[in-house]
């Protein structure tokens, strides 16, 4: 999830290319988020497409501030 400058969140999901939203809060985005990856892999599905498993994948966010 990323905060925009103007207000608002993007949230990508990078298991899933081309899958990205926004919500004006961080509860609007993570509800817009998972609507998003729902209907991505109900589109997966019904194109017969495999849906990409990141189960093995670990990510971490470090936050640095400059003095």
């Amino acid at each position: 999830m990323h905060k925009e400058t103007e207000g608002g969140f993007t949230v990508t999901v990078p298991a899933l290319p081309g899958c990205i939203t926004y919500g004006e809060d961080v509860d609007e985005a993570i509800s817009m988020a998972k609507e998003a990856i729902e209907l991505y892999i109900e589109e997966l599905q019904e194109r017969g497409e495999d849906v990409p498993d990141d189960s093995n994948i670990l990510e971490y966010s470090i936050h640095l501030q400059t003095v």
